[in-house]
């Protein structure tokens, strides 16, 4: 791990591994859109549409209703950021009502991250 001092708080930059795709595209389709959608206009359900996720602030899907700590938290997604977040979301931003308990294996994590990020860029 690298910690990292930023003027508003620590954070740490997790090292992730290589994500394959494939696999986490199987990984998201069985644990997350019971809740999400990627696919560009795909509508929000219990949780906020996922197209175009890198990069964007948490907190910003226009008509979604966040929770004030996830408005109020402020983290630009990033591949990194994403994969220390989906370990423990209740962790990462106390207070979420995401109601997900995270993926624990780094390797699961590191291939949903990579289709995340590929899907949400489509």
């Amino acid at each position: 791990y690298l910690a990292q001092n930023t003027t508003s708080h620590l954070t740490i930059i997790m090292s992730m591994p290589a994500g394959d795709a494939a696999k986490g595209e199987k990984l998201f389709k069985s644990r997350c859109t019971q809740c999400h959608t990627i696919e560009a206009g795909g509508a929000s359900k219990t949780g906020p549409n996922l197209h175009g996720l890198i990069g964007r602030t948490s907190g910003t899907v226009p008509g979604f209703k966040y929770s004030a700590a996830n408005k109020n938290r402020g983290v630009v997604w990033s591949p990194e950021t994403l994969f220390e977040y989906l370990e423990n979301p209740k962790k990462y931003i106390p207070g979420t009502i995401m109601n997900f308990a995270g993926f624990k294996k780094e390797q699961d994590r590191a291939d949903v991250v990579a289709y995340i990020a590929h899907a949400s860029s489509q």
